[in-house]
């Protein structure tokens, strides 16, 4: 086998005029910021190649001069397909001068195409993108005028709409591990992420075309462990040894071990957010999160998330992601998004959104920049702007219970708690709820149609989505309705009677979340939508260990539906429920019982496939996932 050892400049020689270039990165994780620069500089020398195409799942970039902004130059780029542009504002600029064709497309879709390509398919199948700008109805992804090639179209399979995203031949693909042989076999120990560096080979290969690997380090050949090698040297053409500078772990942080998985840190040592708008937020979002559920916080505002969840000492309840393949332990913030603190797994990026485009995510909590009436959100469009979707839309259309975060206007907003009543010392100069947003990001109609719970969660009140639009479900204490929320709102939201958020959230120590979370009275866990004819009962996480548990189970649900006066339609959850077997014939009695008095008919749902297997054996009924619970 020959040496495969190369410079960059020798490297990217190969590229011709009019190739298309995948790259991978995720912020700076991953990015091959050495290959980048030598590209740049080639045709900065030259003049050549010209005319590229690129191909780019995330934002790969640091919102200045690094990642993919190095190829802004003229002449260089002529067509970008991406899935985040924000940290790539000079690229951006040529998109919104139309000096270049350019598509958005969702980022999870951009990465099971790899996979798609290499495995030879004419492009990929997917849900997502339905309803929102990517829908070829209302744009097809396309950033500027000159983009008239139609890369999404809308086709029907057994009466369901999808969306068909067309493939492409990849040319060359610019991946980064940390440690190559000679021959070419490439290993990621040190990275933070694998990212579709295996995918994106696979596919330049099989298109024929050149793959190029950036690492930081050679090593002898033969003395890399087969199961530390992400990419095969049978799939690398040549493998280019970075300068340090080039090739930091991040862009924020040239090396953490804790981000390689080498140590773990103490997270009781995090400092508790200052108590703000960010945490009065945060604290709310915090309240929806589901035990022994599956989460996605997005960049920027839900970030606080997951420190309201260490400081309240709830980091064990959940399992906490992030899109490019962290799964479990802190996702970190800022330039460091991405890595992840003392995660428990490490997956590929097209394979955490196998999981996310199933419906595997039971919350997920992203920013909001515009709302409107019906619900729509928009984050990847603003006037001269563009920060792109990337992987809100998979996210977003996915999980089941979905929650935006964000202040309730921007640009100068001062808020205060004082005396437990939040106090608005000076309103921020821009709106965020319009009568229409500028670009639909997230569609309120698709998700009221697939009945996805959706709440929009900032500093002074809550909404959620109902079928007729926004309703304002929960006030701060010291707000007034007409003043402090109408008043800045081009829209009327659905107003009836909104509760009070709770006094908790304004507390200058913790708030109590575990116990908010675990210890829910039976009372509190019947909810009866009169306008649909449904009982709700909330199981989730319930333990019922003797028969005096079972009694007081069937004088809350006999009293409750008494109340109703007629027989009702059941839905109850069953995630996490526990049912001893001291309990379980007096329990199944007690479901029959109420079968036969209250209910017209009962669905039921649970999370796990055990536990769907162990309560329907006790039950002798049937017990389904949660994919299909009614809102």
């Amino acid at each position: 086998m020959r040496d495969k050892v190369v410079s960059a400049a020798d490297a990217v020689a190969v590229i011709r005029p009019g190739d298309l270039l995948a790259t991978s990165g995720f912020v700076g994780i991953g990015t091959p910021d050495a290959l980048l620069a030598a590209l740049a500089e080639r045709h900065e020398r030259s003049g050549e190649p010209r005319d590229l195409t690129l191909l780019f799942a995330a934002g790969q970039g640091d919102g200045k001069e690094r990642g993919l902004n190095r190829l802004a130059a003229p002449g260089l780029v002529k067509r970008a397909i991406g899935g985040h542009w924000g940290l790539i504002p000079r690229l951006g600029a040529l998109a919104l001068a139309e000096q270049i064709e350019a598509w958005n497309l969702p980022q999870g879709v951009i990465s099971h195409l790899y996979r798609d390509i290499a495995a030879g398919k004419p492009g990929t199948i997917s849900k997502v993108g339905l309803g929102t700008f990517v829908d070829p109805r209302l744009g097809g992804g396309r950033i500027n005028r000159r983009s008239t090639e139609e890369l999404v179209r809308l086709m029907e399979i057994d009466g369901r709409e999808w969306l068909f995203y067309k493939a492409q031949r990849i040319d060359v693909a610019f991946i980064r591990g940390t440690t190559a042989d000679a021959h070419g076999n490439v290993t990621m120990e040190r990275e933070a992420l694998t990212l579709d560096n295996l995918a994106m080979a696979m596919a330049a290969r099989n298109s024929g075309g050149v793959v190029i690997a950036q690492v930081e380090r050679i090593a002898r050949n033969g003395s890399l462990h087969p199961r530390q090698v992400q990419v095969p040297a049978s799939l690398v053409d040549c493998v280019v040894q970075a300068p340090p500078e080039l090739h930091r772990q991040t862009y924020a942080t040239a090396y953490s071990p804790a981000f390689a998985q080498e140590i773990q840190v103490p997270l009781d040592r995090l400092p508790a957010l200052p108590l703000d708008e960010r945490k009065l937020i945060a604290r709310r979002c915090a309240m929806e999160l589901p035990v022994d559920g599956v989460v996605n916080l997005g960049i920027g505002m839900p970030e606080g998330v997951a420190a309201v969840a260490a400081e309240e000492q709830v980091m064990d309840l959940i399992t906490l992601t992030a899109e490019p393949g962290i799964v479990g332990g802190v996702p970190a913030g800022g330039m460091d998004f991405g890595a992840g603190y003392n995660i428990e797994a490490l997956v590929d990026q097209n394979q955490q959104f196998d999981f996310y485009d199933g419906g595997g995510l039971d919350l997920a909590v992203l920013g909001m920049a515009e709302v409107d009436g019906e619900g729509n959100v928009n984050v990847s469009r603003f006037g001269n702007r563009l920060a792109g979707a990337g992987g809100f839309i998979n996210i977003t259309q996915s999980a089941r219970t979905l929650v935006f975060a964000g202040t309730f206007t921007a640009g100068g907003l001062d808020v205060a708690v004082d005396g437990g009543r939040l106090v608005i010392r000076k309103e921020g100069r821009s709106r965020k709820f319009h009568a229409a947003v500028e670009q639909v990001t997230f569609s309120g109609r698709q998700a009221a149609l697939a009945g996805q719970r959706v709440l929009y969660v900032t500093e002074r009140c809550t909404f959620e989505l109902t079928p007729a639009g926004l309703r304002l479900k929960e006030v701060a204490p010291g707000i007034d309705v007409a003043r402090d929320i109408l008043a800045h709102m081009a829209f009327r939201p659905l107003v009836d009677e909104p509760s009070m958020l709770p006094a908790s959230l304004y507390d200058t120590g913790p708030m109590g979340l575990r116990s908010l979370l675990l210890d829910v009275a039976l009372e509190d866990r019947l909810h009866h939508d009169a306008q649909r004819g449904l009982l709700f009962l909330d199981f989730r996480h319930l333990h019922v260990a003797r028969p005096e548990d079972v009694d007081a189970i069937r004088r809350v649900v006999d009293a409750r539906c008494r109340a109703i006066g007629a027989k009702v339609a059941a839905v109850v959850a069953y995630d996490g429920f526990r049912l001893d077997d001291a309990a379980a014939e007096a329990y199944a009695a007690m479901v029959r019982d109420m079968e036969a008095a209250h209910y017209t008919k009962v669905s039921r749902y649970a999370g796990g496939a055990f536990d769907r297997l162990k309560l329907a054996q006790a039950l002798q009924r049937e017990i389904a996932p949660p994919g299909g619970l009614p809102r």
